[in-house]
């Protein structure tokens, strides 16, 4: 197996097994989960495409992956005085999504599995949501890049601050996903300017570290150690009640196997982590966090 690059943003946070009750979405879970405004941390992975489906196409016939419509990650969505948003419908554009992946750390030269796993460079870690009141220092994590299988079935390169303590067993899941050829969007590392931006809720950024506070808490998520990892959230958005994030990723509530880039219970996904010991959150009672993996199952 070779050593690999990873880095990600992410979801709530579950208590026990039973995450504790979402008030008004944080600013924090706005930015992480729905990735409302994308803040590149290489090159722009905003000019990302995404599949539109053609008039009289079902959303579940299998496409390419083409351009994404010109609003994406820039619609800021309305807020109730609460400051909550209330429910969404998936725009038609977005039912079935396939967006074609930049590559920004540049492309594989090879459509072979690559990984590096190593210290966190200081210009990675300036780009990223560290700071000096974080839980973990910076020598407690790692840096990893890994190949990735995109959804325009290509190889890409994407990149994952994780603890370094997981980081060989992080890579072993990522490589088994690409042996797999199972599509991620997105991976790069979360910067500081999303953790405040407003929601646009339709963000799909693999993730794993993001220094931040649990859902409607104040101690420190799991992503704040680098323990917890986001696989595609728009295709496997967390829900509580009518609470969608991301808000646009209602269509995506519908768990169906044959839809690319879901986690269910049958996938890949669900059974490398399995066997690293990490628990899913689409097995969560109170609530479903479907894109949500972490080591001790919170």
């Amino acid at each position: 197996m070779i050593m690999a690059v990873v880095v990600t943003a992410s979801c709530s946070q579950a208590t026990d097994g039973d995450p504790p009750p979402l008030a008004a979405t944080s600013s924090f879970e706005q930015a992480t989960i729905s990735t409302l405004k994308r803040e590149p941390s290489v090159g722009d992975p905003s000019t990302t495409a995404l599949r539109v489906v053609p008039p009289g196409e079902s959303s579940s016939a299998p496409t390419a992956a083409a351009e994404p419509p010109p609003w994406l990650g820039q619609r800021v969505l309305p807020t109730t005085p609460d400051g909550r948003v209330p429910p969404q419908t998936t725009p038609e554009e977005l039912r079935d999504r396939r967006i074609i992946s930049t590559d920004t750390l540049g492309a594989p030269t090879t459509e072979e599995f690559a990984a590096t796993n190593g210290p966190v460079p200081d210009t990675v870690l300036a780009r990223s949501t560290w700071n000096e009141s974080c839980p973990v220092e910076p020598d407690e994590l790692a840096y990893l890049t890994m190949t990735f299988w995109g959804f325009d079935d290509r190889a890409h390169t994407g990149e994952m601050i994780v603890h370094a303590d997981v980081g060989d067993d992080v890579i072993a899941v990522f490589e088994r996903l690409f042996a797999a050829r199972f599509p991620i969007e997105e991976m790069r590392v979360v910067t500081m300017a999303e953790l405040g931006a407003p929601p646009t809720g339709d963000g799909n950024n693999t993730t794993a570290f993001v220094c931040r506070p649990v859902t409607g808490g104040s101690r420190f998520s799991e992503h704040a150690f680098g323990l917890a990892i986001d696989l595609n959230p728009f295709h496997n958005p967390y829900q509580k009640g009518e609470i969608v994030l991301p808000e646009l990723a209602t269509s995506y509530l519908e768990r169906s196997d044959d839809r690319a880039g879901i986690v269910t219970e049958n996938s890949v996904a669900v059974s490398a982590f399995d066997d690293i010991g990490w628990g899913w959150g689409g097995r969560w009672n109170s609530l479903k966090d479907y894109q949500h993996f972490s080591r001790n199952d919170r």
